[in-house]
């Protein structure tokens, strides 16, 4: 039996709706600009190929959550998206196999630092600073995909203190859940427990201390939690 220095640390994971088991998250990845009218608000082309960004896995924390304000930044951001949740390994995945390899599905919403990324953009610096940060990739309860099938369309919003501010349809997506999980498995092989956040609809905007954040995808679920006070 291995023995390690210091104590390990424990697993992050996100619920399964239904159940009392979790789901054993291995890494994040984000989709950037899969929206059109999101690209073209943050002056970007839409028709660019997509790309993809990473979180720890730890930055994910449960539906219902109180999240402090974080440091660094006067502009944190919502951002709502459609989770696709990997359940069997593959690299190199054809776009035709691709749905075989997502578990399921959940509702999730990727805080940004605005202001952090702005400056890193115009360094031509990575982002990590910007999207990486703790407790940044909330998530609601997964549904598997044997229950909800695999959506290409359906309404996906998100709501500030009750006011909607993301109003937009899964059929939106420039690409679609099957042509994601293909092109991420190019760069690397995907297994079991990863995350993919699909991209986010225009809409998004700041929030703040006491604010609280919901949201939802048709047909897969829903999302609330609330940002606190800055941690002092």
């Amino acid at each position: 039996m291995t023995e390690f220095v210091l104590p390990l640390p424990a697993t992050p994971s996100v619920a399964v709706a239904g159940s009392e088991a979790r789901f054993a998250v291995r890494r994040i990845f984000c989709v950037g600009r899969n929206y059109a009218a999101h690209a073209r608000e943050l002056g970007n082309d839409e028709r660019d190929p997509p790309f993809f960004f990473t979180k720890p896995a730890d930055a994910v924390v449960d539906s219902g959550t109180t999240i402090p304000y974080p440091p660094l930044t006067s502009n944190l951001h919502h951002e709502i998206e459609l989770v696709a949740a990997i359940g069997k390994a593959g690299f190199r995945i054809p776009r035709t196999q691709a749905l075989d390899h997502v578990w399921g599905y959940g509702v999730g919403v990727d805080l940004t630092r605005r202001d952090l990324q702005d400056e890193a953009k115009k360094a031509a610096r990575p982002w990590d600073w910007s999207k990486a940060f703790d407790r940044s990739a909330p998530c609601g309860p997964l549904v598997r995909a044997q229950a909800s099938g695999h959506p290409e369309k359906g309404r996906i919003w998100l709501a500030v203190d009750g006011a909607v501010r993301q109003d937009g349809d899964l059929a939106e997506l420039i690409w679609p859940i099957a042509d994601i999980v293909s092109i991420c498995s190019e760069a690397l092989e995907l297994e079991p427990g990863d995350l993919i956040f699909t991209g986010t609809p225009a809409g998004v905007g700041a929030v703040g201390p006491g604010q609280t954040i919901t949201g939802g995808v048709d047909g897969i679920g829903t999302i609330e939690l609330t940002i606190g006070q800055a941690t002092a």
